[in-house]
């Protein structure tokens, strides 16, 4: 079973720079790059199934794919930022166009997809519709994950409920139940599913007494807590317009994911999407809230057959 590389990048910030960590599949050399962009509390490695599917597709088409799958700032294995004001979208975009700017450096890429999970889906979003930004190429396709320009503000108040409040756990295990009891709207998962989708979640708690019992905690920094929970509503709702405003000048072929539970992305802004802007095609799964793992055969099957169709030909 084929395996990614870690990598890093040190990005620029307010106090100096930070490294942001990001794991890499298939050919490194490939000249068609898909990036692929977690949400808020997540890591690159949520895209581990579909990585892997994506690049046996390849393969099998005799085609070459080179699917990144950064951590975050703040996330998984990259630093936490000595100042969490920098946990914000505009803040992330600079990253990963430092990123892009460094895949470019190593092997020219000549097409360039994103699949972004909800706030991986506003980086993208951000990203694609600014014409004037040094991309290395345009986005040809984009994938939203159950996100678009207006967000249910119920939803983010659902969220920051638990976001910063992991605590400790005694193993993987106990993680992954604690963590299924805010993450069951990602619908149905097999226990081995979720375990592997759990397991890089939380990393060990540095212990100078070597003989303590073994504790984890989950990944990220909970000072992304602070930046998120300081957004008014007022402040969210103004920024809607401008995610609007960008999302109207997307060019990139757009495909829409929806759980069709989703309290975050509700059925009138995706119909929208579907009529304005890059009039997204809309794929609603069922049994599904926020957000879809795309792990799952038909999800994995719609992302892929989007992505890899042009190559198959």
């Amino acid at each position: 079973m084929i395996q990614p590389s870690l990598n890093y990048i040190n990005c620029p910030d307010a106090t100096g720079y930070h490294r942001m960590a990001y794991w890499q599949w298939g050919d490194a050399v490939s000249a068609h790059v898909v990036l692929c962009v977690h949400g808020l509390t997540r890591q690159g490695r949520d895209f581990d199934v579909l990585a892997r599917a994506l690049c046996e597709r390849a393969s099998q088409a005799g085609s070459s794919l080179r699917v990144i799958c950064p951590d975050v700032v703040g996330r998984g294995q990259s630093d936490w930022l000595d100042d969490p004001v920098g946990y914000q979208i505009p803040a992330y975009a600079a990253d990963m166009l430092a990123l892009l700017a460094k895949l470019q450096a190593q092997a020219p890429i000549s097409l360039l997809d994103w699949v972004g999970t909800s706030m991986g889906g506003l980086i993208g979003l951000v990203m694609c519709g600014q014409t004037d930004l040094p991309l290395p190429q345009r986005v040809r396709k984009l994938v939203l994950n159950d996100v678009g320009p207006t967000v249910e503000w119920a939803a983010l108040q659902r969220i920051g409920a638990y976001l910063g409040k992991g605590g400790e756990f005694e193993s993987v295990q106990q993680a992954a139940d604690t963590m299924w009891t805010t993450s069951s709207s990602f619908g149905p998962h097999t226990a081995e599913q979720w375990l592997a989708l759990s397991t890089p979640m939380v990393r060990l708690v540095d212990s100078a007494d070597a003989t303590a019992p073994k504790r984890w905690k989950l990944h990220y920094d909970p000072a992304i807590a602070d930046t998120f929970g300081a957004a008014s509503e007022t402040a969210t709702q103004e920024g809607q317009s401008l995610l609007w405003h960008l999302y109207d000048q997307i060019s990139a072929d757009t495909l829409l994911l929806r759980g069709a539970e989703s309290d975050l992305l509700s059925v009138d802004t995706a119909k929208a999407m579907t009529e304005r802007g890059p009039r997204a095609r809309l794929v609603e799964f069922k049994g599904v809230g926020h957000a879809p793992t795309i792990t799952s055969a038909d999800q994995i099957a719609v992302v892929a057959d989007f992505l890899m169709a042009s190559n198959e030909k």
